[in-house]
């Protein structure tokens, strides 16, 4: 065995790392479309509302307050689960109401809170944030947030 590794090794050592460490990243970042396509997305409830709703959310730029399933800014709670919180599951009518009541009712001017901006959104708008957010409620994210807080 030789005492020090020659050029021609150390070439071959660093090509032959980079091929197996790139075709490594190759299979985890097909396996990762593949999950998203398959498993976490459930294409079939994507509805024009609930894209409606989306947009609403990049309108009024949410994410510069909230987190939706872990993405975004910390001011503010998270937004993944919140149909979840509000009790969207068992009865989604009232959970749409809590939501445009909460809605309508910020800021609220509760002493020590921080406080939500007025989008004056309109019933049509506060409904498909509602499907929005109840849409991303059912995405599976493999348990995040870790707690039902958020």
């Amino acid at each position: 065995m030789a005492e020090r590794l020659t050029k021609s090794a150390a070439r071959n050592v660093f090509y032959g790392g980079s091929a197996f460490f790139f075709a490594i990243f190759l299979g985890l970042t097909a396996h990762s479309h593949y999950y998203m396509v398959t498993t976490s997305t459930d294409e079939k409830t994507l509805t024009s509302s609930v894209a409606r709703g989306k947009h609403v959310w990049e309108k009024h730029s949410c994410i510069n307050c909230h987190t939706l399933l872990g993405e975004g800014a910390y001011f503010a709670p998270e937004v993944g689960n919140v149909w979840d919180r509000w009790g969207g599951n068992e009865d989604p009518a009232t959970a749409k109401e809590i939501l445009k009541s909460w809605m309508q009712a910020q800021p609220s001017g509760a002493p020590g809170r921080r406080q939500m901006p007025q989008f004056n959104l309109t019933d049509q708008e506060l409904n498909d944030l509602a499907d929005f957010l109840q849409w991303t409620n059912k995405i599976k994210t493999q348990n995040w947030p870790p707690n039902k807080a958020g």
